[in-house]
């Protein structure tokens, strides 16, 4: 985190959610409307307001201060369609736009207000172009911060550098934007931002966690990140145009290879990959012709060529009309051919193959595949698929090769989100011997995760047995271990012993998970609980107890 905040110019639309209703599906936003989100309003017009409504209110509490309101559904999806040509018009004027949300977007105040003539002056250029462009009534705040910028933007304000922290003093801490927050700190006599920032920042970290922490430097006047800039997209797209038309087959192949390359080359400068390859062709009779091929990887310049090459082949040889079932070849030849990357990504963010990353040694390993289920059967080459589930053995689905990869159950397992606080689940598997407070730390974290709860925590085990192996499990005395029902262990595990071998010292462990899987069937029920348990000799085990029995179900590696 930065500790000196980026001076930043945000734009912010006054009730976005209500013009894009109106933008997008013709709502009148003069008349009274309001903007629904489970049953309560999270938007409303200026007519609205005017009787008496607000954010927050119930739908029948709404209609009944204003029985002729319009009622529109939340859809997220049209806010952020209806505010691209705002940013869009925003970028003809600054460059570096970072969305915040459909409504607003920010941008660093430095560049613009040195070549614009002063941030006031930027901040007039925007509001009247977005105005002129498109149609939109904006205002633009400029502060330290992005969330003090969005403040003085609800004000029309500029905030003079080094007054950020002042002028966030006077703010509710409804401001902060989080109700749960703001409600529990007004019941402790903490009623404006600048009581909250006051607080010390341990007692506040201890007290409200990570998010009250990340709250307490906004409300000092510290962002917890610097803007994430977009870049305009830059124009991939390739053509050529023939003097003389396309019309034979070795001709095409040949002006396929050369624009695939161009494409490839443009794509390489700017560190993409292309997935999906749009593929458009115009005669000289005016005919246009277009197809999208789709690739699971990268597209290389040999796979870009073969595949224009394909279609111009089937294009230029269909049938001439005289019966058959093959499309009509077009009337004239091909006077201009263009390749559309339709999807791409970064090229780090592609994965090698088993086989390599495309072409020819993906195609003899799927023949390969395809020929030994034709000799063996069907069921004889499998590949796992990733699900839900609250065991390892349930979160993997074996699927025969060929056949669509649905898992079995909704997942995958949701992953500990970025910044985590400690406690969550990217907490350490194993803890060090007599680690109960990581034992009730581990039930509280898997109980309170949807939408698997008692699912084990990363990481997955490497190994997976397919049938688990007796196990037992005693203390510090010779005792064996006991897990109650109300999942109180006996003892802290000392000792594991696995079906005839030598005991083995365990040396860190964490647990349990409980499992209660379909009470509501008892010929299915089933009710156990899971331990993770470290050796002496470094090796890591996930033990189930089940009716009294120890079971070892995996090894990580």
């Amino acid at each position: 985190m930065s500790g000196v905040p980026q001076r930043t110019l945000l734009l912010w639309c006054p009730d976005w959610p209500v013009l894009a209703a109106e933008i997008v599906d013709g709502v009148p936003a003069t008349d009274p409307v309001v903007v629904l989100h489970a049953n309560r309003v999270v938007a409303c017009s200026e007519r609205a307001r005017a009787e008496g409504i607000r954010r927050g209110l119930r739908r029948r509490e709404a209609q009944g201060r204003c029985p002729h309101l319009t009622v529109v559904d939340h859809d997220p999806g049209r806010d952020a369609r209806a505010f691209e040509p705002v940013v869009a018009a925003v970028e003809e004027v600054v460059a570096g736009i970072e969305v915040i949300r459909p409504g607003a977007c920010a941008t660093a105040a430095r560049g613009p207000s040195r070549y614009l003539g002063g941030e006031e002056a930027a901040a007039e250029r925007i509001v009247e172009h977005v105005a002129q462009s498109c149609a939109v009534e904006s205002q633009v705040g400029i502060a330290d911060g992005v969330f003090a910028a969005g403040l003085a933007a609800r004000e029309g304000r500029i905030v003079a550098p080094g007054g950020t922290r002042e002028f966030l003093a006077t703010r509710p801490v409804e401001a902060l934007g989080r109700p749960a927050l703001a409600d529990l700190l007004r019941r402790l006599g903490v009623r404006t931002l600048g009581d909250f920032a006051a607080l010390p920042a341990g007692d506040v970290l201890a007290r409200f966690g990570f998010d009250g922490a990340l709250a307490h430097r906004l409300a000092g006047g510290r962002d917890d990140r610097p803007l994430a800039v977009r870049q305009p997209p830059a124009d991939l797209i390739v053509t050529a145009d023939y003097d003389e038309p396309v019309d034979r087959v070795d001709a095409a192949a040949f002006a396929a290879r050369t624009l695939a390359e161009l494409l490839h080359e443009r794509l390489a400068g700017y560190g993409l990959a292309c997935t999906r390859l749009g593929i458009e062709a115009v005669t000289a009779h005016g005919q246009e012709l277009h197809r999208v091929w789709r690739h699971d990887g990268l597209l290389t310049a040999a796979a870009i060529a073969d595949r224009v090459r394909w279609q111009l082949d089937g294009w230029l040889t269909g049938s001439n009309g005289r019966g058959g079932t093959r499309p009509a070849r077009p009337t004239a030849g091909i006077v201009r051919l263009r390749l559309v990357p339709d999807g791409v990504l970064a090229q780090a963010g592609l994965q090698p193959g088993l086989w390599g990353e495309t072409g020819a040694e993906r195609e003899r390993a799927h023949r390969a595949l395809s020929r030994v289920q034709g000799i063996l059967g069907p069921e004889a080459v499998v590949t796992a698929v990733l699900g839900g589930g609250r065991s390892p053995a349930d979160q993997v689905r074996l699927v025969p090769w060929g056949d669509e990869r649905v898992p079995a159950r909704p997942g995958p397992p949701p992953l500990p989100p970025a910044g985590a606080a400690p406690g969550a689940e990217s907490a350490p598997v194993v803890v060090p011997p007599g680690g109960r407070a990581g034992r009730r730390a581990g039930r509280g974290r898997a109980m309170a995760e949807p939408p698997w709860p008692g699912r084990i925590p990363p990481p997955a085990p490497a190994v997976v047995l397919p049938a688990p192996l007796a196990a037992d499990v005693r203390d510090a005395a010779g005792e064996p271990v006991v897990v109650s029902a109300r999942l109180a262990v006996s003892a802290a595990p000392a000792r594991l012993t696995v079906g005839d071998g030598r005991p083995a010292e365990i040396t860190g462990w964490a647990g349990p998970w409980p499992v209660d899987e379909r009470w509501w069937a008892p010929a299915e029920a089933r009710r156990r609980a899971r331990f993770q348990v470290c050796l002496a000799d470094g090796a890591a085990l996930l033990l189930a107890v089940e009716g009294g029995q120890w079971l070892v179900e995996a090894i990580y590696d």
